[in-house]
């Protein structure tokens, strides 16, 4: 068990290690020697984990829609817009995300890319699709295909705020693409009650726990 614990514990260092260091270098400028001197474990304590800088850059994308989840509440569509909002806030600081877009970005056109947006799209699909049982959505949208949009767009959108702003102004930019968007595909009655903008606790986004001190990796 002792054994077990530890070996949890050594992941999620390496994890963190490793997304810090994406989001700080970029996939490609990331190496094995710096993402371990981050983590502080030895070679052999990584590979257990994670074989190659390509696994590791996986499961980063993996861990990212794993802690993706948010509580369901009377309106999927909301639910949705406050997703969107969560992962906006977090990107302006939580190494994870920003490890996950640079990934997505720089190896987009690679032969084997590492991208999340199947995964991204298969959490706003399935809540398209139960904002559309519940009478949210209109009869004629198709929650494949506005899932695909979104995180198309959500991906530009961000891109660009941190282009702009270094990501200050995302969560606006976000619900300025909810405004445009929910006009399209959400029932009259519904449209006036979605905030574009999220409501509730935002700043709850869950995040591989901080298991070391970290170092200044952007300014080293």
């Amino acid at each position: 068990m002792v054994k077990q614990e530890r070996a949890v514990r050594t992941r999620a260092l390496v994890l963190r290690a490793g997304a810090e260091v994406i989001a700080a270098r970029g996939y490609e400028g990331a190496t094995i020697a710096e993402i371990l001197a981050h983590a502080g474990v030895t070679k052999g304590a990584m590979y257990f984990h994670f074989p190659s800088k390509q696994a590791l850059a996986e499961a980063v994308i993996e861990e990212q829609t794993n802690i993706s989840t948010v509580p369901v509440t009377s309106s999927r569509l909301q639910d949705a817009v406050d997703l969107s909002q969560r992962v906006a806030r977090a990107l302006q600081s939580d190494p994870l995300l920003q490890a996950g877009t640079r990934i997505a970005v720089e190896t987009g056109f690679a032969k084997e890319p590492i991208v999340p947006y199947q995964q991204w799209t298969s959490v706003f699909r399935s809540m398209f699709s139960s904002a559309k049982e519940s009478g949210e959505v209109l009869p004629s949208v198709d929650p494949v295909e506005t899932a695909e949009m979104f995180v198309a767009s959500y991906l530009g959108v961000q891109l660009f705020s941190q282009a702009a702003t270094n990501r200050e102004d995302v969560c606006d930019r976000v619900a300025t693409l909810w405004r445009h968007l929910l006009p399209g595909i959400a029932t009259p009655g519904v449209l006036a009650r979605i905030e574009p903008d999220g409501v509730g606790d935002l700043d709850d986004f869950g995040s591989i726990p901080q298991q070391h001190e970290a170092t200044d990796i952007a300014s080293s």
